[in-house]
């Protein structure tokens, strides 16, 4: 018998790939932090012999899920900037607030905190964009979590970096000591082409083809982006990225709720992908990101939270839940984006945005044993008719019992393995009280 370091037999699994279908009697074999089998109970009983066995008998265990897109250093301002449009959320409270008090130490304490609440919800890889992008590498590596840590660049002097030389120059050496990260890699992340310059972004295009890296920027957010773009440049903001040589298999645009019938055929064109965030483009009344038709087209589309002070929840399985309602509503057709769908949005399609399908997204032999195990046992969650429409459209992060990430246990029974929940919520009070105060 081959000996292995666990056996996980839940009552469903769902691996993704090649569908997303929940099989019964099945259990996963993982080894030195990779998945090695994923086969029958009786089989898998016969072949191994596991270091531990984890029955999970009312649960499903999957792949663990992957946010694409957020700011983990802003959680520490969730409610701060509530109720207001986009420009007036950014300009009259978010932007005076970062200039006052963003500072290492409030990546590192807000760093911390989107962690655990992530980690305790099922995400087990999250794409970041934010200040001191080298501080969030140092943080993910030492609560164990994957990421993909953004190169942030603006025209703009903040407390990261004076202008553009610099962002780049930081940016870099963050790419460089992130080589040695099994966990951890990178992506360009220009801000938003309304706050980067033509000449930044040709930079950033240079360097992400020498890498090579994706390349993470918000795009057509808002009815006003666009129309200040022609305004300024004659071009709607894809269109500007294109003639720069930016749309491409690397890029990753966010948000993406105001797209006519051209752009997304250019998407698809070029095999670009696009990170809808539903509840963060609901609650600043942003627009509505036309998912189905980008699905149907062959864009990739994945999910992100956005941050906290604009969702107030890095929620994996709310964003999911919210992706497949709104595009119903949208396409005007209960067809679209069904709960399959959505959860390959939450996984797999994630997972290929950030250039990491080989490694995460999906429960094959080989990949990483990023998994997670949700339990459907309660009053809210029975009878588990169709265990896939369930996970979609009933259960929750509180659902969440067990989270692995390269194999490493860091949720085990709705807890925390390797944080402190203590002292990172005790950081958090104590920045609400600065901020209150100003």
């Amino acid at each position: 018998m081959q000996r292995i370091d666990a056996l996980i037999q839940p009552k469903w699994i769902v691996t993704v790939e090649p569908k997303v279908v929940a099989e019964t009697d099945h259990s996963l074999a993982l080894d030195k932090g990779r998945i090695v089998a994923v086969l029958s109970s009786d089989e898998a009983r016969e072949r191994f012999a596991p270091e531990v066995v984890l029955e999970r008998s009312e649960h499903v265990l999957m792949p663990g899920l992957v946010n694409a897109h957020c700011h983990a250093g802003m959680t520490l301002l969730r409610g701060y900037a509530d109720d207001l449009p986009l420009e007036q959320w950014l300009n009259d409270r978010v932007w005076p607030a970062e200039t006052r008090w963003v500072d290492r130490n409030f990546v590192v304490d807000g760093t911390r905190l989107a962690i655990a609440e992530m980690l305790l919800g099922g995400t087990t890889c999250f794409s970041d964009m934010y200040y001191f992008p080298d501080v969030v590498a140092e943080e993910a590596i030492e609560a164990g979590i994957r990421a993909v840590v953004g190169m942030i660049a603006l025209d703009f002097p903040t407390a990261w970096a004076s202008g553009p030389d610099e962002y780049i120059e930081k940016g870099l050496a963050v790419h460089d000591r992130c080589r040695s990260a099994p966990l951890v890699t990178t992506a360009f992340a220009p801000h938003a082409p309304y706050s980067v310059s033509d000449d930044l972004l040709v930079r950033i295009r240079r360097l992400a083809d020498e890498l090579p890296v994706p390349v993470h920027t918000h795009i057509h957010e808002t009815d006003t982006e666009i129309s200040q773009s022609i305004a300024a440049t004659g071009k709607r903001p894809l269109a500007r990225l294109d003639a720069l040589g930016l749309v491409t298999p690397a890029l990753i645009g966010v948000h993406a709720t105001h797209l006519n019938g051209e752009e997304i055929d250019l998407l698809a064109q070029v095999q670009a992908n696009i990170v809808h965030c539903p509840r963060s483009n609901l609650k600043l009344a942003s627009g509505a990101c036309p998912v189905a038709a980008l699905l149907d087209a062959g864009v990739n589309v994945a999910l992100g939270t956005d941050g906290a002070a604009s969702n107030n929840r890095l929620d994996l399985w709310s964003e999911l839940e919210f992706a497949a309602l709104f595009a119903k509503h949208v396409a005007a057709d209960a067809r679209a984006v069904r709960a399959s769908t959505a959860i390959e949005m939450a996984t797999i399609n994630g997972a290929r945005a950030l250039n990491l399908a080989g490694e995460t997204g999906s429960l094959l032999p080989g990949k990483a044993a990023d998994l997670i195990c949700v339990e459907l046992a309660g009053p809210g969650l029975v009878p588990v008719l169709d265990p896939v429409s369930q996970l979609a459209y009933s259960a929750s992060r509180d659902q969440v019992t067990d989270v692995w990430v390269a194999g490493r246990h860091l949720v085990s029974e709705g807890a925390l393995t390797q944080m402190d929940v203590a002292a990172v919520s005790t950081a958090a009070h104590g920045w609400a009280e600065r901020l209150a105060a100003t």
